[in-house]
This record gives structure tokens, sequence and C-alpha cells, in this order.
């Protein structure tokens, strides 16, 4: 029986920030000395990628970390003159104030059980566009918490232990096939994607195309 449902929130409740990112790679294209936005944003984020990966435990670093750092690199690789601290805020911005998706609202207000948001995002940063948006999750889990990330165990065994649920109580539902579907299954819980642009659904994976779909499978 399903007694609560773990959620991620950007990219899954409110949209992520690829508008915010593909402005900042424009500009520091058009200041620097890449070849195309593309290379611009492939190297940003194999370096984001990496600090990511070795972010765990005694080395956990926050995501305004993580990006701050990773976006001044990328600057310098680039030889481009911008004040990578400047550009780091306006992606902040964004995520305290995100757009939301048009069903989010109300899959929280009709879901019969407790929404708990499961995020990679830090907890300020989460707070702060729940509020903006006036969602009413029963608590909300991140990677600061657990000094973790998707799709490391550790978040989503911080988060079953303080809802005092057990996986198989347990849905998820994310967009990432990475972060989220592979990220609950090593747990045990049972996930489900968001697969709101028609993507190709890989064998054995649940999926929707909007939150209301999952409705049905509670």
């Amino acid at each position: 029986m399903i007694k609560g449902i773990f959620i991620d929130f950007y990219g899954t409740v409110v949209y992520e920030d690829g508008e915010i990112v593909s402005k900042i790679s424009q500009k520091i294209y058009e200041t620097g000395n890449a070849e195309s936005v593309s290379q611009i944003d492939a190297y940003w984020w194999n370096r984001f990628k990496s600090l990511f990966e070795n972010s765990y435990g005694e080395t956990f670093q926050t995501q305004r970390e993580l990006e701050t750092k990773s976006l001044i690199d990328t600057i310098r690789h680039f030889e481009s003159p911008l004040d990578g601290l400047s550009l780091s805020e306006e992606m902040f911005e964004y995520w305290v104030k995100p757009p939301i998706f048009g069903e989010s609202k109300q899959f929280f207000h009709e879901c019969p059980v407790p929404i708990y948001i499961v995020s990679n995002i830090d907890r300020a940063d989460i707070l702060a566009a729940v509020e903006y948006h006036g969602l009413h999750p029963r608590d909300v889990f991140t990677s600061e918490d657990a000094k973790s990330y998707k799709p490391r165990k550790e978040l989503f065994e911080l988060a079953l232990n303080k809802a005092e649920l057990t996986a198989d109580e347990v849905l998820h539902i994310g967009d990432s096939l990475s972060s989220d579907i592979r990220g609950a299954s090593l747990v045990g819980i049972s996930p489900i994607w968001v697969n709101r642009n028609g993507k190709a659904i890989p064998d054995k994976v649940t999926a929707v195309s909007n939150l209301l779909e999952v409705l049905p499978h509670l």
C-alpha cells in the first residue's frame, strides 16, 4: 500500500533552469573564444558533473558552490572577462522563483497521500520556491541534509527514515532517468518517470506525461 509520494522538484514540479543557463552560455560565447554555444554547454556540464560526482560525505559541497565553481572555471577556460559570481546570482534568482508546470498545484491538492519533496538543490532555495508557489508538502529533504546527491542512495535513505516509511510504501516521481529513476531503484523504491517530451521509454520503466497521470497509480 502506497503511503507517501517522494517527488523531485526542478524539472518535475517546476521548470528546470535551462533557459537561464542558455542565456549565460550565450553571454560567455559573445565575450570569449568558444567556437559555439554548444561547446560552452558541454564544457560547463562536464565540469559540473565532475564536481558533483565527487561531492558526498566529508567532501560534500552545496549546489550553489558547485555551480559557482563550474561556471567560473568555464568562463576562465573560454577566456571571457565576465564575472562568474554575478552570473551565478542570475541562476540562483531563478531557483527561488522558477515557473511551475500547469498541473503541479492540482496534483499537490488532489494527491491522496502525503507528498515529500526530495531534491538535489539546496534546502533554502527549495523552501523559497515552495513558499513562492504556495505548495504544501509534508516535508522537504535535500542533498544538503543528506550530504549526498541523487542517484546515490543516502538522500533516499534519509527521506525514508525521516518520513518513517519503508521503500515499498513509497513511489518516487522524477524527470531524470539517471538521478531519479536509477537512484530510487537502488533503494527499492518504485519510480515513475515524468516524460514530458515524449522520449523513448526504456524497458521496465513506468512513465507518465504529466503529474496527474500518477494519481491512478495510488
